[in-house]
């Protein structure tokens, strides 16, 4: 019991950090699953679902004011609904593509050779990023024109491959058609509540089955330890990137991904 505890609360940890990164939480999560054997019953689809759960109720406790203040202004405000909109023409591809090919993005997408890959190629892609000379037009993430809000969203399916990273995506999309590093990152969080929380519903009702199974002990730790993880993340992310970049990121990922390429083929 203490080692399932050990590795719910591990599992929670990953879950929590990862998630708002833009390093892959369901990469990370599949490679310890693979490499430590965190896949048994008690760490299944039921867990790893519910987990989730923790990290984005961390998000909306920490963007709940402004949740709030956007709510109240939708009746009066134009630019509030715009910036609704905007997310929700974003979140759109991610949703529709989602539900269209689950099943082949859970069977075939969901290796750990493609994470691996994946990781490593994210991670080249994060170092290019930082390194162009890109001018950024804008620096509100509630201000971007629609148009830029639907290509960031066609952007993010990228990341239904496992190892992209969501976080990832958005950002990427979003510096390349010209926000700075602070606004893509925020906008990473904003599009993360209606895309996590679409994902979480969508994955309670696929694995329906599995969640009675799960024990509340185990579960609830994971959540806990998911939930404080991703408020530290949300709360330092934004500060530590728009200062230092996205360099510590783009070489965990490689590392990262390097050794899962090398532990794949030793034990081939």
């Amino acid at each position: 019991m203490l080692f399932d505890l050990f590795k719910a609360t591990v599992l929670g940890i990953v879950e929590g950090l990862t998630e708002f990164l833009p390093v892959s939480s369901t990469g990370h999560l599949l490679l310890m699953e693979h490499f430590f054997g965190f896949d048994d019953d008690e760490f299944g689809k039921a867990f790893v679902v519910l987990i989730q759960l923790g990290a984005i109720l961390a998000l909306l406790s920490i963007y709940f004011v402004r949740l709030w203040n956007i709510a109240l202004a939708l009746p009066s405000d134009p630019e509030a609904r715009r910036f609704v909109i905007g997310v929700l023409i974003a979140f759109l591809p991610a949703a529709v593509i989602g539900a269209l090919a689950y099943g082949i993005i859970k069977g075939v997408l969901f290796n750990v050779w493609i994470v691996c890959t994946m990781l490593i190629i994210g991670g080249f892609v994060l170092l290019w990023i930082d390194r162009l000379d890109l001018k950024a037009r804008h620096h509100d993430a509630t201000k971007f024109p629609l148009p830029m809000y639907l290509g960031i969203g066609l952007i993010q399916c990228i990341s239904m491959i496992p190892g992209v990273s969501r976080a990832g995506a958005t950002i990427v999309g979003a510096m390349l058609f010209g926000a700075d590093r602070r606004s893509a990152a925020e906008f990473s969080f904003w599009l993360a509540m209606p895309t996590m929380a679409g994902a979480f519903v969508y994955e309670v009702y696929k694995s329906r089955a599995d969640l009675s199974g799960a024990k509340p002990l185990i579960v609830a730790v994971g959540f806990i330890t998911s939930f404080i993880a991703g408020w530290i993340v949300v709360k330092t992310f934004l500060d530590y990137v728009s200062r230092h970049g996205f360099g510590v990121f783009a070489w965990w990922r490689i590392v990262v991904g390097a050794l899962g390429l090398i532990g794949l083929a030793l034990v081939k």
